[in-house]
């Protein structure tokens, strides 16, 4: 349906609807960009940096801002990733939508969400997933950082990610 027009690009499958994605302000591009050459920097070879790539879940294929995958990037030719170790999500004028994928990542065994709060100039860190919520929310603001729970030695400041 792509190919023929009858969808646009710019959408994602969440709970069976097509939601359209919210154009990326620069703000949101460039605290990406850091951030995705941050986590390639801090993980092991046991792991690899997806950005705006689908996860396919149960009844929905959205695409996280930045999703950490354990794994080889060769398993995934013929299909895309089912969960992840670690998402990403940035947050500058996507909240509402952003709240509602926590609970597919919940739903998919994603072990720990990282929401980037761009105004607020925080990060959140939700783990323990249960059903379609995560039992455990930490928040850190600037000058604050969180390291990850899954993953060892990786960490999140706050520092850097957000203009001065």
């Amino acid at each position: 349906m792509f190919d023929l027009g009858a969808i646009k690009a710019n959408v994602e499958l969440i709970r069976g609807a097509l939601v359209e994605k919210m154009p990326k302000s620069p703000l949101h591009s460039s605290i990406v960009e850091v951030l995705r050459e941050h986590l390639k920097v801090q993980l092991s070879e046991r792991y690899f940096v997806r950005q705006e790539q689908p996860i396919t879940l149960a009844d929905s294929e959205p695409e996280p801002d930045l999703a950490v995958i354990e794994g080889d990037r060769q398993q995934y030719f013929g299909a895309h990733p089912t969960t992840a170790a670690l998402i990403v999500e940035v947050v500058v004028s996507s909240e509402h939508l952003d709240r509602v994928k926590l609970a597919l990542y919940a739903e998919a065994g994603v072990r720990e969400c990282w929401l980037l709060l761009a105004e607020e100039r925080a990060i959140e860190r939700h783990t323990e997933p249960k059903g379609a919520g995560y039992q455990r929310v930490e928040r850190a603001v600037l000058p604050g950082a969180l390291e990850s729970t899954v993953i060892p030695g990786l960490t999140m400041p706050s520092a850097g990610l957000f203009p001065s």
